[in-house]
């Protein structure tokens, strides 16, 4: 279990914290995703590869413990959220500039984001786990992808950036995945 874990512990914390938005919590999930990988060993049917398995299990804990929290335990966290200082070079967007926005996306929007663009998940089977249809993932990816150009695009000077930030984006309150 020791080479398993070198092998993939860096890739559970990592999507475990796209999901989440927080270091500490992240760590906190990822040693329950390992702990429960141990505990259900066995019921690994090796129908795909352990990684595959392993990044599931993560994601299905940071799942489950954000639908456990309450909204305003969300709020609360996204208003304690650093402000991230553009980085020198402006027409570079950096992995930390990234991680912000990202960040900076409501619950709803960076779980599909994640799930869709970083894990490469199905809309089914991002609406199968989420508990939507998968016109809504692809609805609440596209919001996101939005949202993230405007956050992206508001750091950037002239071009695509400011036009991006210029185009009305509608809130999605309302229509967005639950936290």
């Amino acid at each position: 279990m020791g080479r398993l874990y070198d092998a993939h512990a860096r890739r559970v914390y990592t999507v475990v914290r796209r999901l989440v938005g927080d270091d500490h919590l992240a760590e906190d999930l990822s040693q329950e995703a390992w702990v429960r990988a141990f505990e259900k060993l066995h019921l690994f049917r090796g129908e795909a590869a352990f990684g595959t398995w392993i990044y599931r299990l993560a994601t299905n804990v940071a799942l489950n413990r954000l639908r456990r929290s309450s909204k305003r335990d969300g709020v609360e966290a996204a208003a304690e959220l650093p402000t991230v200082t553009a980085p020198p070079d402006e027409a570079i967007v950096s992995r930390r500039v990234l991680t912000a926005a990202l960040d900076r996306l409501p619950p709803g929007y960076r779980r599909v984001l994640v799930l869709h663009d970083v894990e490469g998940w199905t809309h089914e089977e991002i609406a199968a786990t989420l508990q939507c249809t998968a016109g809504t993932s692809k609805s609440q990816l596209h919001k996101a992808r939005a949202r993230m150009r405007e956050m992206i695009g508001s750091r950037s000077t002239g071009g695509a950036g400011a036009k991006a930030s210029r185009v009305k984006e509608t809130s999605g309150q309302g229509n967005e995945i639950p936290g």
